[in-house]
């Protein structure tokens, strides 16, 4: 079963004012529907439990099989949430947001009030989210960027996968949503994640030193596609990896509206002349393709 979003709150796919201080102008928001939608029922969390459910009174004991996955949650009263890199170069101009580019039309952006749906219990079922970390590939001590990680939804899963002494950059546009993941991430005690306010033309990353970024049915919701692969590219390290993960737009039986879909052809056609090429193919998910790209020499 399905969520019609616009069964959400209705601020959620509104156009809001500046949320914080920090944050960018936010002007790319979802549409209200982007999926052939039915009923969800209540949002779960990642973990399989109601969403505000996986927390602990203080002083509570953790189920052992927590304990034995690492997952282990922290009182509330004892969590401290994770800092939140907020350092926008003001100064940097953001052109508008182009309505198309080569031709397809760019989605808009989820607001942060749509959240609890990232966190939704039939996510594994619909997209095989456990398959699709197994395909990256991902180890111990990488350093990877989780791009447009909203509330954590595979930030965290990320963390324990590079494990301590490797690092998880998750960057968002939307400082709410950091705040979302920051909790969430000091709560389950991950201290391996950087969170970082990233801009519509800069995700701020480290130059040359990410070895895997992740977009999951993020891409085609980019206002500025050319900019962000731009830095992207910047910030890969010698085998760095930029991988895809979209809805399938050439078949018609994955319930998405095409405005949230994408065909191989139209990947491949936007990220070659930006300087990517197709390293590998993961065919397997249920509903998405998941592409590998890496650099093109220069």
């Amino acid at each position: 079963m399905y969520v019609c979003l616009a069964t959400l709150p209705a601020s959620a796919w509104q156009t809001p004012g500046p949320a914080v201080e920090e944050a960018p102008a936010a002007t790319d928001l979802m549409e209200e529907d982007p999926f052939d939608a039915a009923d969800l029922g209540e949002p779960m969390d990642d973990e399989g439990d109601a969403s505000g459910a996986d927390e602990p009174d203080e002083g509570e004991e953790q189920p052992e099989g927590d304990r034995a996955k690492g997952r282990v949650r922290r009182p509330l009263s004892r969590v401290r949430p994770l800092p939140i890199d907020m350092k926008l170069n003001r100064n940097l101009r953001i052109p508008p947001a182009p309505p198309f580019h080569m031709g397809r039309e760019i989605a808009q952006t989820m607001h942060y009030t749509g959240a609890p749906w990232l966190v939704r219990e039939s996510r594994q079922r619909e997209e095989d989210c456990r398959m699709m970390l197994e395909a990256l590939g991902v180890e111990p001590g990488q350093t990877v960027c989780d791009m447009g990680a909203g509330n954590g939804f595979y930030t965290l899963e990320l963390a324990r996968m590079v494990g301590p002494e490797g690092l998880v950059y998750a960057v968002d546009i939307q400082p709410e949503m950091l705040r979302m993941l920051s909790r969430r991430a000091a709560q389950e005690g991950l201290e391996n994640i950087r969170l970082v306010l990233g801009s519509p033309i800069d995700p701020r990353l480290p130059v040359g030193e990410i070895d895997l970024v992740l977009c999951v049915d993020v891409y085609h919701e980019f206002s500025h596609p050319e900019a962000m692969l731009a830095r992207i590219r910047e910030s890969l390290s010698d085998d760095g990896k930029l991988v895809l993960v979209e809805f399938r737009g050439e078949d018609p039986a994955v319930p998405i509206k095409p405005l949230h879909k994408m065909t191989k052809a139209q990947v491949r056609s936007e990220l070659e002349p930006a300087g990517f090429r197709v390293a590998s193919e993961f065919d397997r998910l249920p509903w998405q393709h998941l592409l590998f790209f890496s650099a093109a020499p220069e």
